[in-house]
């Protein structure tokens, strides 16, 4: 069985997130073979919040230059994570 800290990678930090916020909705960069279950299951663990609902996202890496050499950002998963009603993320006040 997977570590829940090494399923949650980090907090994403964007306008768009933080909008979201109001809806109690948190985004996070989550690792790409963990499904939706896992992801849930490691937020309710890591956080002690109750989760009522989890939207994945695999975003494929954009290709980069540097000078006269291609290559590409890394893929990587995200989760729109929506809490149920009354549940926050201490993590994410203050901002």
């Amino acid at each position: 069985m997977k570590d829940y800290r090494d399923i949650i990678i980090k907090p994403v930090v964007t306008e768009k997130s933080m909008n979201l916020l109001a809806d109690n909705k948190y985004t996070f960069i989550v690792d790409r073979r963990a499904n939706k279950t896992e992801i849930k299951n490691a937020i309710e663990n890591i956080f002690s919040v109750r989760v009522d609902n989890v939207h994945t996202i695999n975003i494929k890496g954009k290709p980069k230059r540097m000078g006269r050499f291609e290559g590409r950002t890394p893929n990587r998963k995200k989760a729109v994570v929506t809490l149920k009603p009354g549940q926050k993320i201490r993590l994410f006040e203050g901002m």
